[in-house]
């Protein structure tokens, strides 16, 4: 059954494949433990499947009494009423993922690779498949760009990094995310009308909310393969928007803290 999941399945090199979706599988649930809503019991969950703080190898006896010593609780409690909780949690995780790859308006096209040269040929449909294929392939690299970049804010704020270190990660993010905009509606308006610019941008992950005018804005200065000191030039003076933006994620961090602190997952 994990292995039909459609986050699984979307994830595996080679759907029809076992051994491909369980390592799609394995790479799924530890992108969720990494994430375990929960931070009380976080490294007690990770420890229950074997990831660190557990050693390679282990069994479940000795991953359980670890996963127990983690959670602060006695083994046989944490057994009985911790780990139907865990697991609970981790499942509910694995369908919520499924269920966003269900809805997702686009799936990133699969690679295999290539030995020989494949030419276009002199023909008005090729060339109009092989323009297709070039945005889609311009989309995904910003959408995989901005991501990139979104994760290293919200790693750096688990770290605690300085501030200024947080806000320059965080222009950065938003160059990048203005650029899979552009590249976006740029898709979107010649080869896929029917798909909406906000859903495939919010493949890249979370961002803070912004207006329609703020992200026209935004998109607006990343056009025309504006680099990222030439898309801070372009914003310049805009200080609301910046604000917006950078202090979307550290209040989104403090309230994710504070919630944390106080035993709320």
């Amino acid at each position: 059954m994990l292995l039909d999941l459609r986050g699984v399945v979307a994830r595996a090199v080679d759907p029809t494949d076992e051994v491909s979706r369980t390592a799609a599988l394995d790479g799924t649930l530890r992108g969720l433990l990494a994430r375990f809503p929960d931070a009380r019991y976080a490294a007690a969950a990770r420890a229950l499947f074997g990831l660190p703080p557990a050693a390679p190898g282990q069994n479940l006896t000795a991953r359980r009494e670890l996963a127990a010593e983690q959670a602060g609780h006695e083994v046989h409690h944490f057994r009985k009423r911790i780990e139907p909780k865990l697991i609970e949690t981790l499942a509910g995780e694995l369908l919520a993922d499924s269920d966003r790859f269900t809805r997702s308006p686009l799936i990133a096209p699969r690679l295999a690779p290539v030995t020989a040269r494949q030419p276009v040929v002199a023909d008005p449909f090729a060339w109009e498949v092989a323009e297709q294929e070039v945005q889609l392939s311009l989309l995904w690299s910003a959408i995989y760009a901005a991501r990139a970049e979104l994760l290293t804010v919200e790693r750096l704020i688990s770290l605690r990094a300085d501030r200024t270190d947080i806000i320059r990660a965080a222009v950065t993010a938003a160059w990048r995310w203005a650029v899979a905009r552009a590249e976006a509606i740029s898709y979107t308006t010649a080869f896929a009308p029917e798909l909406h610019v906000g859903e495939l941008v919010a493949l890249a992950g979370w961002t803070p909310s912004l207006t329609e005018a703020q992200s026209s804005r935004l998109t607006e200065a990343a056009t025309g393969g504006a680099t990222r000191e030439q898309f801070v030039a372009h914003l310049h003076g805009e200080t609301g928007l910046g604000n917006t933006w950078t202090e979307g994620f550290l209040s989104a961090s403090r309230e994710s803290r504070h919630d944390n602190e106080n035993g709320r997952p």
